[in-house]
């Protein structure tokens, strides 16, 4: 679907540069956007190889385990309909704290992972659980500690400070994914009310 979104978009903006004379600018937005991606994939690969690299340590060292460990209790709370010792529940931990570090490449299939094993839960069903619905509304709001691709964007912008925007994403995620977790919770119990 995506694909068919980015070429409508492209024969758009030839079709529009066509008909208003402005081809010549809409090539050499092409070749511009081209090469400023490129830069950017280039910035970005350094700044994911080291805190890759920083989570591999972390999982070799039990680090990875010991933060598991921390943050069960409240994961569990949060996904009561499942097994404290299901692999479900130890994808979906390693999936927020890869979020945690802003390592989202590291942490999607991880998050497949946890849908796979939650569909299992589910029976095999192809409606979503309640622990699916939960777990892809925090996957979606991530509280971020450390917002590692944001930093590597500003950094390859030459930004004069590229950290000091860790503190206003952890404020801001820590509350997008309370109310993640509290419009979830809202639309569980009237729906269990109405059945």
């Amino acid at each position: 679907m995506v694909n068919y979104i980015w070429v409508g978009i492209t024969v758009i903006g030839i079709v529009f540069g066509l008909f208003n004379g402005t081809l010549e600018e809409v090539n050499k937005a092409v070749f511009a956007g081209a090469k400023e991606a490129v830069t950017i994939c280039i910035g970005l690969i350094s700044v994911l190889v080291f805190w890759l690299g920083m989570m591999r340590i972390a999982e070799e060292s039990g680090l990875l385990g010991k933060l598991s460990n921390l943050f069960r209790p409240v994961v569990k709370k949060i996904f009561p309909d499942v097994p404290a010792n299901h692999p479900a529940m130890g994808y979906m931990l390693s999936n927020m704290i890869s979020n945690m570090f802003g390592l989202g490449n590291a942490a999607t299939p991880l998050g497949i992972k946890a849908m796979e094993e939650l569909k299992k839960l589910n029976g095999g069903k192809n409606s979503a659980s309640r622990s699916m619905v939960t777990f892809l509304a925090i996957n979606t709001a991530s509280i971020t500690i450390i917002p590692t691709t944001v930093i590597a964007i500003r950094m390859t912008y030459h930004s004069a400070s590229p950290t000091e925007i860790v503190v206003p994403t952890i404020i801001t995620t820590v509350l997008s994914a309370i109310t993640a977790i509290l419009i979830d919770r809202y639309f569980y119990y009237r729906r269990s009310r109405k059945g």
